[in-house]
């Protein structure tokens, strides 16, 4: 770092500061123009209250094109300081017609400032993210206030003489501002390009789910990788520099990155080869559900009691998984019961696929199908098996109405379901 050079940029700012005081603010005009400054303030915010209390904008152009709408919007938003603006342009100008030679600079700078603070608050309404709006804003706002000013020069030198070395790299704060900012624009570009390519993907009907999610997350990736580079290029930064990064990456993986990079992959395996997409009904240990969404490092399961397991893509190369809709949405489901021995098999199988057919859910095609299992020491068992296509909307509801349906059924044949005996409790006496 060179002393000498930041001595030399804060001595011309200091100056420039001084000069500014010196003529601008040594005079009786300071004190007129500051009393026109507040007494437009308080004009325009009177104005402006009483135009929002009148006038209801969203109900007005509620029919409005799009365009129109949202500009309409953006100068009520505004209203006020727009006010200002006009009231300190007409004082202005009167002031000049009417004396000779009178000292307007603090209107002046007042008007650009806030005729900048209007401008660029409108133009960064097109960003959705309100941490990057603010960001823009503030930055464009601070640089568009020291050009007023006559101090973005000054301010420029001073942060570009603060010089640090990082083997052939000068860092300057003024470079890595410049990085920050342009940063910052960039990753917001790349995403929302993605989101728009995103959107656009998910209307080609040709595109299975899995794929539609593989490729926009790869698009992602490489736009943001193109943003990355392109800030380091565009800053002088030599790309050599990213072969110390990859070593530095790899250290990582050997050292405890392990489980993030193999949830990637295992990511990335499960869209090519589509043995889990969204939308399938899947069971992985305890966890059931349909599959919501499958990010870079895990996947999201909805179950039916309104929880959401997040689960790492490597649990679903490494475990065993069931999908229930892998190639068909058909699932068959089984009914267990018992019957006694006075009744007749055949009238019990009938009424047990009457009851199943009686069921909304359960398919006609592949129709339900009663099997006698064995003949117990107490009643005969019996196995029920039926189908639907429709896992989602839960099994255990469904295997809940085939059993109520069952009871009904056999009761009403006349079909006896065994009941349990009492329980013989023995008791023994010591001796």
């Amino acid at each position: 770092m060179d002393m000498n050079d930041v001595q030399e940029a804060l001595t011309a700012l200091v100056a420039g500061i001084r000069s500014t005081i010196r003529t601008e603010f040594t005079s009786i005009w300071l004190p007129i123009q500051f009393g026109i400054i507040v007494a437009a303030a308080a004009i325009a915010l009177a104005i402006a209250a009483a135009i929002r209390k009148r006038f209801d904008l969203v109900s007005m152009t509620m029919t409005w094109p799009p365009y129109a709408r949202l500009a309409v919007r953006a100068v009520m938003r505004h209203v006020g300081a727009i006010t200002f603006i006009i009231l300190l342009v007409v004082a202005r100008a009167t002031i000049r017609a009417a004396i000779d030679h009178p000292r307007t600079y603090i209107l002046s700078v007042a008007i650009d400032l806030t005729t900048a603070w209007v401008v660029i608050n409108v133009l960064a309404g097109v960003i959705r993210n309100q941490f990057v709006n603010r960001m823009v804003a503030v930055t464009a706002w601070t640089i568009a206030a020291l050009s007023i000013l006559r101090l973005l020069d000054p301010v420029i030198a001073g942060l570009d003489s603060i010089t640090f070395n990082l083997g052939t790299i000068r860092i300057t704060p003024l470079l890595i501002l410049k990085t920050a900012v342009l940063l910052m624009l960039t990753i917001w570009a790349a995403i929302t390009v993605s989101n728009f390519l995103e959107k656009q993907l998910r209307g080609f009907p040709d595109l299975t789910p899995s794929i539609q999610v593989l490729l926009s997350k790869l698009v992602r990736i490489a736009l943001l990788t193109f943003a990355f580079v392109l800030v380091l290029n565009s800053m002088g930064i030599d790309l050599s520099v990213l072969a110390w990064f990859s070593g530095a990456v790899g250290v990582g993986l050997g050292f405890g990155l392990q489980k993030i990079v193999s949830n990637l992959v295992s990511g990335i395996i499960l869209l090519a080869d589509k043995s889990i997409k969204p939308g399938d009904i899947i069971s992985v240990g305890d966890q059931f559900g349909f599959v919501s969404n499958m990010g870079a490092r895990y996947t999201s399961v909805d179950t039916r009691d309104g929880r959401e397991y997040l689960i790492p893509n490597e649990d679903f190369i490494t475990q065993r998984v069931v999908n229930w809709t892998y190639s068909s949405d058909l699932v068959r489901l089984d009914a267990k019961f018992n019957t006694t021995y006075d009744d007749d098999p055949r009238k019990a199988q009938a009424a047990a696929v009457a009851a199943a057919l009686s069921v909304p859910r359960v398919l006609k095609t592949p129709p339900p199908v009663c099997h006698l299992m064995a003949f117990g020491t107490a009643s005969i068992e019996y196995t029920l098996w039926f189908w639907i296509k429709d896992p989602g909307a839960g099994i255990m509801s469904l295997r809940s109405d085939v059993l109520l349906a069952l009871w009904d059924t056999l009761e009403r044949e006349g079909v006896s379901i065994p009941k349990p005996g009492p329980a013989r409790v023995i008791y023994e006496r010591a001796t």
